[in-house]
Order: structure tokens, then C-alpha cells, then sequence
């Protein structure tokens, strides 16, 4: 426990990286690794035909994901690093130490892939006529490189979820090579591509005229785009979840409809597959009738789509809880090779930024707010969202708060009860000092924000961040 601890306490942490990262991913897959092959096909078609308004098309297209990727894409690419490295250091820098080459490595490819499509946009107009084939073979480079761009982070996704044999080899290659590093990239490089048809299908909306010829070549090649994507998209998810651990497989309910929908499963389930029955559905009638098509149906399955990847990475994230890394490190940056010294010793005699050692009558409502730092703010905050009170408002489905006693009791056996909370990390002793602070909370309303955390004042809004001296024995 080297790093100091962050928090938000109304949004919470969970939410920080979750809000930034579906964005990401949204933009990353949709209009980064997706988009840019199909707008290489139309501007190639637009060049063997002879047709300015298929070149024209192509461009405005480009032009739309080129302005988002550079901005918005950056900014959330970099908000996942910073956002990640506030909330859950002890994670990232574990990943840093087996990936450091793969990122490295991405590093390059990333910077080629800007070079890339900042050639491939600029240079649009000037390489006309005889040079066209020459810009479309640059075109086709970018799809290369924005495609290595995903297929390296994808290989630390799927060791955070199954770092296979790595825990016996310890080698680069068996963390890259993990057991879902393939039906991973298979699922989501047909994703990605189907996701960019679909957003393609909303932008020709805006730049086609109802009725064109252009608009109906647009939405038939697009939606044969999609249709010859899918198949390889279900295969991908069927192996995909195939090589999930049985283990993580006990969260589905959970991971999609939370704990008060978790009984919402099965109808969840239909529920997808009956949007993916209605997006095959208006690629077929795009395809056959694309005269027909109304705007809603270009409209309806973007948006369909959207809500897909959000729940995808939702259930991605929360099926590997207990942990940040599967079977090394529990979701709130303990490794499982240091909780029995923790519970033995006390969390707070390894932390080198807690403002006490030692819990005393007249420390114990600030070291169990220490405590609840380290220990529970990677998902939970006190009284926003996902709060901690609210948890314990209800007692077993009365109208009556849990007791102390019954909080104590919940909390060390909590990993039993809920498998995807991790067990409590801390001794007897800081575990009863957390139940104190938890109630301080509930009796007077005070929450994280606001009050004075280890010696700092900080304003409301701002997160909270435990300082202090002594150095870690957990590794």
C-alpha cells in the first residue's frame, strides 16, 4: 500500500473511470478501428466509379471522425491513465511491470497511427487523379495501424480477467498470450467494425439528400458491411464467453442488471438478442430496399449500439470482481499474496499514506475513515453513488437499519455472502473502527467530501487524499 488514496465521493471512483472509458471505447472501436475501413471502401468505390459524390461522402465522414478521434478520443484516452493511476495505482503499476514493452510498443504504434490519419486527412484533396490510389493505400496503412493499436490493449484486458499460466512462468509472452487474449480480439475487432457501419448509417443521414442515389448506394454497401460482419461477431462472442472463467460466469446476473434487477436476467438476454435480431433486420431491408429505409432506422440501431458496448464493458469490468486482476489482485489494490499479513497486522501498519499506526478511542472515527479509503472507495463511496449508508439502511428486506453488531458481522463475512466483494482486508480491530465511521456517517450526514481527511482541509467536491510517512512491507 505505497500510493496515496483518491476519492470522489458523490460520482465515485467507479463511475470517474467508467464514464471516461465507454466513452473511449465507443470512440476507439466505432470511429478509430471501424470507421476508417469503411470510409478507405467508399473513397476506393468512389475512384472506381468516377463518382465525386461518393469521394465527397467519404471525406465528410472522415472528417467527422477525424475531429473526434484527435480530440475527444485523445482527452478520454489520456483521462484513462490518469483516472485509472488516482484510483487504483497498485493495479496500473502492476500492469506497468508485466506490460511495460506492450505499451512501449503501442506507444510507437499510436504515434504512427496520428501521423497517419493526419496524412490520410490532409492530404485528401491535394492527391487526386493518378495519386488517388496512392492515398487510398495510405488509407488502408492507417486501418492497419489503428487495428494494432486495439490488439495490443487487448492482451492486457484479457490478462486482467485470465492471466492463465503467468503466475508459475512470470514471462511477457504468457501475459500477452493469456487464455482470452484471441476470442477477445476476434469479438471485438467484428464489433468494432460493425459498430462503425452503424454510425456511418447515422451520419449519411446528414450528408446525402432523402431519395439520392448516393444515399441509396450509402446505406445498401453499409448494410452489407454489417451483415458480413456479424457472423464472425457472434462467433466471437460465442468463444469469447466460452473461455470466460466459470468462476466470473456466477456475476452475469449481476454484472448486467445490477443487484436490484440481478432477477431481470433472462429478460435482459432477450432483450439483447432481440435488438440484434432488429439491427440484422434493417441491415436486411438497407440491403434489399435501401429506398425504403426511414430515418429512424438509421437512427434507432446507432443508438441500439451504444447501449450495447456501455453494458458490454459494464459486465466486462464487474465479472472479474473480486478482482482487479484475476487471482493476484482484489478489486481494491490488495494482492492476494498480502491479505493474510493484512488482516494479521492491520492495513493501516503497511500504508505508508495513513495518518495513523495505531488505533486509539480518540483516533478511532479518523482511522476508520482511513480504513474506508483504502479498503472500499474503489467502488463504493459514503452517501453518493453506490454509498455505503444506504447499504446498510435496510435490514434483510425490513424497514430497519442494520445494528452495529449485524454491520460488524456482514463486513468480515461479506466476500462469502456477496463473492464479488472482496473479503475485508483489515484486523478485528480496524474492521470495528470502519463500522464507527460508517455509523458517524449515517447519524450526522457528513460524507467524505467536505471534512478533514488526515490533516488536509479539502473543499466539497474535491477528493480526498490520505497523507503521511512510514514505509510499506507489502510489496
Amino acid at each position: 500500500m505505497d500510493f496515496p488514496t483518491f476519492h470522489l465521493d458523490f460520482f465515485g471512483n467507479r463511475m470517474l473511470i467508467a464514464a471516461i472509458a465507454v466513452l473511449h471505447v465507443f470512440i476507439n472501436h466505432a470511429l478509430a478501428v471501424g470507421a476508417i475501413p469503411v470510409i478507405v471502401g467508399m473513397e476506393w468505390w468512389g475512384h472506381r466509379k468516377g463518382d465525386a459524390a461518393w469521394d465527397a461522402l467519404a471525406y465528410k465522414t472522415l472528417f467527422v471522425c477525424f475531429i473526434i478521434t484527435t480530440t475527444v478520443g485523445a482527452m478520454t484516452g489520456v483521462g484513462i491513465w490518469f483516472s485509472a493511476s488516482l484510483v487504483n495505482p497498485y493495479a496500473i503499476a502492476s500492469l506497468i511491470r508485466v506490460f511495460f514493452w506492450a505499451w512501449f510498443t503501442e506507444w510507437f504504434v499510436f504515434v504512427s497511427e496520428v501521423c497517419f490519419i493526419l496524412a490520410y486527412f490532409l492530404l485528401w484533396k491535394r492527391w487526386s487523379g493518378q495519386r488517388k490510389v496512392t492515398h487510398i493505400r495510405l488509407g488502408a496503412a492507417l486501418c492497419v495501424f489503428s487495428w494494432l493499436t486495439m490488439a495490443i490493449i487487448v492482451a492486457i484486458l484479457g490478462f486482467m480477467m485470465d492471466p492463465g499460466n503467468w503466475e508459475s512462468q512470470r514471462t511477457f509472452w504468457n501475459g500477452v498470450l493469456n487464455p482470452l487474449y484471441a476470442p477477445q480480439l476476434l469479438f471485438r475487432t467484428p464489433l468494432a467494425m460493425v459498430s462503425a457501419g452503424l454510425f456511418v448509417w447515422f451520419l449519411v443521414i446528414f450528408f446525402t439528400q432523402r431519395g439520392s442515389e448516393v444515399r441509396a448506394g450509402a446505406i445498401r454497401f453499409v448494410s452489407a458491411w454489417v451483415l458480413a460482419w456479424t457472423p464472425l461477431l457472434m462467433f466471437g462472442a460465442i468463444w469469447y464467453r466460452w473461455r470466460i472463467p466459470e468462476s466470473m460466469l456466477g456475476n452475469l446476473p449481476v454484472a448486467m442488471g445490477t443487484q436490484r434487477y440481478e432477477t431481470w436476467y433472462d429478460g435482459l438476454l432477450l432483450a439483447i438478442a432481440a435488438a440484434i435480431v432488429l439491427v440484422l433486420a434493417v441491415a436486411g431491408l438497407g440491403l434489399l430496399r435501401p429506398g425504403w429505409m426511414p430515418r429512424v432506422g438509421l437512427v434507432l440501431p446507432f443508438c441500439l449500439v451504444l447501449v450495447m458496448l456501455g453494458e458490454f464493458e459494464r459486465v466486462r469490468e464487474f465479472i472479474r470482481k473480486p478482482y482487479v486482476i484475476n487471482e493476484y489482485m482484489y478489486a481494491n489494490g490488495v494482492r492476494t499474496d498480502d491479505l493474510a499479513l493484512f488482516q494479521r497486522d492491520g492495513l493501516l501498519a503497511h500504508c505508508a499514506y495513513a495518518s495513523t499506526r495505531t488505533i486509539t478511542p480518540e483516533n478511532r472515527i479518523s482511522a476508520g475513515r482511513d480504513v474506508f479509503l483504502l479498503a472500499c472507495t474503489r467502488c463504493h463511496t459514503t452517501t453518493g453513488v453506490n454509498g455505503i449508508v444506504a447499504k446498510f439502511e435496510n435490514l434483510y428486506g425490513r424497514d430497519k437499519a442494520w445494528d452495529r453488531d449485524a454491520m460488524v458481522a456482514f463486513i468480515e463475512n461479506m466476500h462469502g455472502a456477496r463473492p464479488f466483494m472482496p473479503p475485508f482486508p483489515g484486523n478485528r480491530q480496524e474492521l470495528e473502527a470502519m463500522t464507527d465511521y460508517i455509523l458517524q456517517v449515517r447519524k450526522t450526514g457528513e460524507s467524505l467530501e467536505g471534512a478533514q481527511v488526515t490533516g488536509v482541509e479539502f473543499p466539497a467536491g474535491d477528493g480526498a487524499v490520505t497523507k503521511g510517512g512510514a514505509t510499506s512491507s507489502a510489496r
